[in-house]
């Protein structure tokens, strides 16, 4: 494979009323790109609480998140909160349902790893096949009952 030293990242949260895997892309992980990634969910969701269940990546706590969450967060109650952010214990992947939509991504770039001769052929391979899917986990319940959890 050709440009084996580019990188991508990836945002990604699952709706676990409808089961469907919302990724993005960026050039980075870091507190500008978490914010728009919240933000992102924000118009995807525009009605809905959205809960934040994240794992322990310093970007997810830079203090551009802590500030967003204060701005819209500001002056309501804690049930009121447009958007609250809940961290997973501390090195848990299995307490986050969302490494297991990775793994699944992961997995289907290996399946299909003779079709990806380029960086740009992975990327589209890993984006085509998560973007907007649907990943069903018996671990969503053990988050309910909530509203509304991304």
């Amino acid at each position: 494979m050709t440009n084996q030293k580019l990188r991508q990242t990836y945002y990604g949260a699952v709706n676990f009323l409808t089961q469907k895997f919302n990724l993005k892309p960026f050039s980075s992980g870091n507190g500008e790109n978490t914010v728009a990634y919240a933000k992102w969910l924000r118009e995807l969701y525009p009605d809905s609480k959205l809960w934040l269940l994240w794992d322990g990546a310093s970007y997810h706590r830079y203090a551009e998140m802590r500030d967003y969450l204060m701005e819209i967060n500001a002056n309501l109650p804690e049930e009121a909160w447009p958007v609250t952010c809940i961290l997973f214990a501390s090195n848990a992947p299995e307490q986050n349902p969302v490494e297991d939509i990775w793994l699944k991504g992961k997995n289907w770039l290996r399946r299909n790893f003779a079709f990806n001769k380029t960086f740009a052929d992975v990327k589209k391979c890993f984006f085509d096949y998560l973007q907007d899917g649907v990943f069903p986990s018996t671990k969503y319940d053990w988050y309910r009952p909530s509203p509304q959890i991304i």
